[in-house]
């Protein structure tokens, strides 16, 4: 069909009167805050995660499949008996596009195959969890330490490899080994930018990635989830180029248009140099809107010092669309070599108004590279 059915009207209504009486409800008070798991004494386990396929992106016309430059290849809404599952704010999936890592602002990972029926994702097999460490192995059992809100792969494999994962409230970025057996312990911690300090405690390091080609090939990117200039136009974020140390000092600070009052929540370098930079919005106080979600590329030419980078936006999606608080993105290539975007969404251990959604999509203006297996990060 290509208009809403009475069905589709009437969740649509009774969806967007929850969010409106839940922010009435939630206005100063504590008991709608994240609950989030105790990890004190847990041990890695095996988990079940449950996954029911979304089938079209937008809610209005199944027929729909091209999105601008993106093709929406099929989606997952995952749950899980487990009383950790939950709050998945950043993901990363190897170049095969089955094996992932994501990373959760209760201090807990999760890693596992992504199956497939045909090229759209179909399930989650061999999920394991455990609790992100600290320095020595011991669980962060602290709300502001554990917040961990993105990861991305800067060795090897996930299989075999090194992350790194940055944390909001107490801001930091940790260098973390991985393997079969999950997450491991933190050898070291990335010196930042002394402009870091001042940021928000629950507005901060809501990003990292690496660029992947162009003439910043290699460099780190961090981007806050909102830091704003003086005059409220601009985002921040900052860049360690590639070859030089991890020295305070040696961070470039960059400036993003703030458009639209959204806030930044995980990028990830293409090949090309550009830049992909997932943003989202909610507002309480708006019944009829609840989140919207953005996703802007900025050209390897925009992604350098002293300019305000702009961008193009990719995607632009509303409740209208099968969408929900999207945090985490990640970058891999299909057998055919696509260039495949996969979302994931947080649901804030609040599953009565939210859910873990995985979205797939295939950016279509850009080159078919022949192998996967040749992805530049590796």
């Amino acid at each position: 069909m290509n208009s809403l059915t009475k069905s589709d009207s009437r969740r649509h209504l009774v969806c967007r009167t929850i969010i409106s009486v839940m922010a009435i409800f939630c206005s100063g008070r504590d008991a709608c805050a994240d609950v989030k798991p105790d990890l004190s004494g847990e041990a890695v386990e095996a988990i079940q995660v449950d996954a029911r396929p979304i089938k079209q992106f937008a809610k209005s016309d199944s027929s729909r499949h091209s999105f601008g430059k993106l093709t929406f290849r099929g989606g997952l809404v995952l749950s899980s008996p487990s009383a950790k599952f939950g709050g998945w704010s950043g993901l990363e999936i190897d170049a095969d596009g089955q094996r992932f890592l994501a990373v959760s602002d209760a201090g807990v990972w999760m890693t596992g195959q992504v199956t497939y029926d045909g090229t759209a994702p179909s399930g989650i097999r061999d999920a394991r969890i455990g609790p992100i460490t600290g320095i020595g192995g011991a669980p962060l059992l602290k709300d502001r330490d554990r917040d961990a809100e993105s990861v991305t792969l800067i060795e090897g494999t996930l299989s075999k490899g090194v992350v790194l994962v940055s944390f909001e409230q107490n801001h930091r970025i940790g260098r973390f080994a991985v393997s079969e057996k999950g997450l491991g312990a933190p050898s070291a911690y990335l010196p930042l930018p002394f402009e870091v300090r001042r940021q928000q405690r629950n507005k901060s390091l809501e990003s990292i990635c690496t660029l992947r080609g162009g003439p910043n090939k290699g460099a780190l990117i961090t981007l806050s989830e909102r830091f704003p200039d003086k005059s409220g136009n601009l985002h921040t974020g900052w860049m360690l180029p590639a070859g030089q140390p991890a020295a305070s000092a040696n961070w470039t600070m960059l400036s993003i248009r703030n458009v639209g009052e959204y806030d930044l929540t995980d990028c990830k370098g293409l090949r090309d140099g550009s830049l992909l930079v997932l943003e989202r919005r909610f507002r309480w106080s708006t019944w009829y809107e609840g989140v919207k979600i953005r996703l802007r590329r900025f050209s390897s030419a925009e992604v350098r010092n002293g300019i305000t980078m702009e961008g193009e936006v990719l995607l632009d999606a509303d409740m209208d669309y099968d969408i929900d608080n999207l945090e985490g993105l990640s970058v891999h290539r299909s057998p055919k070599g696509e260039t495949v975007l996969t979302l994931l969404s947080d649901d804030n251990f609040n599953t009565f108004i939210q859910r873990t959604v995985l979205l797939q999509f295939v950016l279509t203006d850009v080159p078919v590279y022949p192998s996967a297996q040749a992805d530049v990060r590796r």
